[in-house]
């Protein structure tokens, strides 16, 4: 089966055995290949980390072990180990490994791959396994296409992705696969894949004669932030970087100064249109709920430091201040809304401040979530009950028929009553007596609380009220 390599696919099925191939491939000249591609593990011994999926006695190392790998999800954030995991499977399965562009191929290519697995599989007994890198980024079409050939067996997937698949991969497809969590590698993890980079003088750095030092490494694992392709490729930028200066051997420390000249900013684990964009707003609100001002700025502070629009976290500050403190404290509302013109007044970065003043604010302030359960009491009542006729009394008559209908009729005025409050019905007769909103005892809620209970006593008390 020829496929256009220019798609990224596997350009011929063959019966020569990957792990004939890749041990070929080895053997070429690979220095011009990035650092982080030629460390890429090979066998499962050379990985490092995950120890929760791929540890002793679990399930996802013994079946890469035995090769016996069902269809598989890793999802993970960049640089745990995805795509390395799929080369260590191609470097030691026994069955035809085959790499998909979610990207370039279509469902033209995807129904090729499945006829040629078939043909693999009845006449050379051998399985295939089509490996999709960013799975998430497959559509509808290619993935209804993909689900009866991983749904009959033709085809084993692993699917890689940053995206939560429950989100992104359509249910059906989801349901024929075991999703397996992948976590941002740990110091030790970083600290052993660093080492082996500089010491292997055949794959690595280790013929340079480099070392680095305690702080250096502790600046690159900050700098790294757990991805292990970033530690390498910062390590080998900050390499190229002390090597073009001229140092002798002798002298050839990574210093964490060089470190930090290479690395500069630090690139936030954050994607505006990903899992952990809602993991972060989700901390931040949590935050301003429980009432924790240094938790709330930390993860607003996260979200503008990663570029986040400032108009998106004042949008849902606005929305909060209703929502989780409404007449508990009015002034929050006020507040949250000056913060925001503050900001299409003064822009970036001096707006941060009113942000930051607003955020500790709302952290601060006493909570209530009455004005939300008002809201959806009255909601239920208006759909359960629908259009309910609007009492005479409180209807507008501005012509002589209207007034000759009742309309208006018997309808007294407030501010005529002792108090500007008089007892009075205002809901549709269907409704009469339901209560949508209940004050908390927080703050000027617990004012309002009283006032009304008070109202509710001097109803009882005088329910003939004469105007004043």
């Amino acid at each position: 089966m020829a496929i256009d390599p220019g798609r990224g696919l596997c350009l011929h099925i063959t019966t020569m055995k990957p792990r004939d191939l890749f041990e070929a491939q080895s053997k070429k000249e690979h220095r011009h290949e990035p650092l982080a591609e030629r460390m890429r593990p090979r066998t499962l011994a050379e990985f490092v980390g995950q120890e929760e999926i791929l540890g002793p006695g679990r399930f996802l190392g013994k079946a890469i072990s035995s090769d016996r790998l069902p269809s598989i999800l890793l999802w993970g954030p960049p640089g745990s180990g995805k795509t390395t995991l799929a080369s260590v499977i191609a470097h030691t399965s026994g069955s035809l490994y085959v790499p998909f562009s979610a990207l370039q191929g279509g469902v033209k290519e995807i129904r090729e791959i499945a006829h040629g697995a078939a043909e693999q599989r009845d006449v050379y007994r051998q399985r295939t396994i089509l490996f999709i890198d960013e799975i998430h980024r497959l559509n509808k079409g290619q993935q209804d296409a993909l689900l009866p050939h991983v749904e009959r067996g033709t085809l084993t997937l692993i699917g890689a992705t940053t995206e939560n698949p429950s989100f992104e991969v359509v249910s059906a497809l989801l349901s024929r696969c075991r999703v397996f969590v992948l976590k941002p590698l740990e110091e030790r993890h970083l600290r052993e894949i660093v080492s082996r980079a500089l010491t292997d003088p055949e794959r690595g750095l280790g013929a340079l004669g480099l070392t680095l030092d305690e702080e250096a490494f502790q600046e690159l694992e900050s700098a790294a932030q757990g991805d292990a392709r970033r530690a390498l490729n910062i390590l080998e930028a900050t390499s190229d970087f002390v090597l073009s200066s001229g140092g002798s051997v002798e002298s050839r420390s990574l210093s964490a100064q060089a470190i930090r000249e290479v690395a500069q900013r630090r690139t936030l684990l954050y994607d505006k249109s990903g899992d952990e964009h809602y993991n972060v707003v989700s901390a931040f609100i949590k935050s301003l709920r429980g009432s924790d001002p240094h938790a709330a700025v930390y993860w607003m502070t996260r979200m503008l430091e990663a570029g986040e629009d400032p108009r998106f976290i004042l949008r849902r500050m606005i929305i909060f201040a209703s929502e989780d403190i409404g007449n508990a404290d009015p002034r929050a509302l006020s507040l949250a809304v000056a913060a925001l013109s503050a900001h299409e007044f003064v822009g970036l970065p001096e707006s941060t401040l009113a942000q930051s003043q607003a955020v500790t604010y709302l952290a601060t302030a006493p909570k209530s979530n009455s004005a939300l359960t008002a809201y959806a009491r009255a909601r239920k009542d208006v759909r359960e009950r629908g259009a309910l006729p609007v009492p005479l009394h409180l209807r507008n008559a501005p012509t002589s028929l209207m007034r000759e209908l009742g309309y208006g009729r018997d309808y007294r005025y407030p501010h005529d009553f002792q108090g500007h409050h008089l007892a009075e019905t205002y809901l549709p007769d269907a409704l009469a007596g339901h209560v949508y909103y209940t004050p908390s005892r927080n703050g000027h809620e617990k004012e309002i609380a009283d006032r009304l209970g008070e109202r509710r006593e001097k109803a009882r008390a005088e329910p003939d009220e004469e105007p004043s």
